[in-house]
């Protein structure tokens, strides 16, 4: 595992996912000075993730069938830029176009990075995805206290700070990232002809794969196949997952705010706390799915998120929140880089498709959803959204019990 490498893809993924991290933050802002209501609110949750949901299964396919590695560069540029455009327009549908174009952005971005994760992870898929996860973590937590931050101190026009993250990293990643993949090429290269020497002398058997089904280069062997039922298995628990995840970055901080009467940086304040312990706790599922397994881990997180939900929704308290804050963060984020690795093993004939299917629904499915559940909440309340959280919860627990173990390369 070349770690500098893996800590560069991991710099990118923050820059990438600041921006979609801070628009939950931003969204009240929007109602504040907009006029919104919850149903437009969730109609920009949903711009963000409706085409992302079907174009990034796209470019991981894309992905599998030739490396574009200027996908990570264009995908942090459009993510950024995009962003900067919402705090200098205020018609709706000009903001609904750019949040659209933000989650294109970073539909392009996932799944070529993370194939290239996979490229250079080695054996330590679980560890690897983590610390790429980490990145992400890292934006969606950050991405919300320098929202507030900028707006606070500049007004909306302080979103540009965003657009200037995206050019200045993705102009790093255009330039850097063919070099790390050269780089891989030739360690693969050395790995290879180390395993055919090996082989002669008798130290290797003649199939020159370790005991994991995987060849010396760390990629799953081209002998590898593809289980599409267990992968569906998978997709419905990230799915649920999905709507969970949204829509706690959509309605939490509002449930804290309008409902609990917290004011509204102890209200935005919940995602940051959800999203920075997520650095921690994404690292330690990676550690733990390496050493237990990828499904052991996804069992455990879902089933132990949905008592955590109940305490956090139903306790009364803006205190039951924040005590609630850091087991969920555990809960949800050391599924993540399992499931990721976990869609790669099942799919091992087309990782990139797997990725881009993995790490899209884990995100746009939820915003898809947000928009039902903006109107529900119009109609019902905000609490009676709280409920249909949890119901989500119980079926992604559900769903971890159905997936069967991974078949070896």
């Amino acid at each position: 595992m070349q770690k500098k490498h893996l800590y560069f893809i991991a710099a990118i993924h923050l820059c990438n996912d600041i921006s979609s991290g801070a628009m939950p933050a931003v969204l009240p802002f929007f109602v504040l000075n907009y006029g919104m209501d919850y149903t437009s609110m969730a109609g920009l949750m949903f711009a963000g993730s409706f085409l992302s949901s079907v174009i990034q299964p796209l470019f991981g396919y894309f992905a599998d069938k030739t490396s574009k590695l200027w996908f990570m560069a264009l995908g942090v540029f459009l993510t950024g830029v995009s962003l900067a455009v919402t705090g200098f327009v205020q018609d709706y549908w000009c903001i609904f176009a750019a949040i659209t174009m933000m989650g294109i952005g970073s539909s392009i971005f996932h799944p070529e990075a993370a194939s290239m994760v996979n490229h250079i992870a080695g054996r330590q898929k679980g560890s690897a995805m983590s610390i790429f996860s980490v990145g992400g973590n890292g934006g969606f937590g950050l991405g919300p206290l320098l929202a507030v931050f900028l707006i606070t101190i500049f007004g909306m026009e302080g979103l540009a700070f965003f657009g200037i993250i995206g050019v200045v990293m993705g102009a790093a990643a255009f330039f850097l990232v063919p070099m790390i993949k050269a780089s891989a090429d030739r360690k693969i290269a050395m790995a290879a002809q180390a395993a055919m020497a090996d082989t002669v002398t008798g130290d290797a058997d003649s199939s020159g794969k370790d005991d994991d089904g995987k060849n010396q280069s760390g990629k799953y062997s081209s002998n590898g196949t593809n289980d599409w039922g267990a992968f569906g298995k998978l997709t419905a628990l990230i799915t649920f997952r999905a709507m969970v995840f949204t829509s706690l970055s959509s309605f939490l901080p509002l449930y804290c705010i309008q409902i609990l009467g917290a004011s509204q940086p102890v209200g935005t304040a919940t995602l940051s706390i959800l999203s920075l312990s997520g650095i921690l706790t994404t690292l330690i599922g990676g550690y733990f799915a390496d050493r237990w397994g990828y499904i052991a881990v996804l069992r455990w997180g879902t089933s132990l998120l949905v008592p955590l939900l109940v305490i956090c929704f139903f306790g009364g308290s803006i205190y039951w929140v924040y005590a609630m804050l850091l087991p969920m963060s555990l809960a949800l984020y050391s599924t993540y880089s399992p499931f990721v690795v976990l869609g790669q093993t099942y799919l091992a004939k087309n990782i990139g498709f797997a990725s881009g299917v993995t790490l899209g629904l884990s995100f746009s499915v939820g915003g898809v959803t947000a928009p039902f559940l903006g109107r529900y909440a119009d109609i019902f309340g905000l609490e009676s959204v709280m409920v249909l959280i949890v119901v989500a919860a119980v079926l992604c627990a559900a769903a971890s019990f159905m997936l069967p173990q991974p078949k070896k390369a």
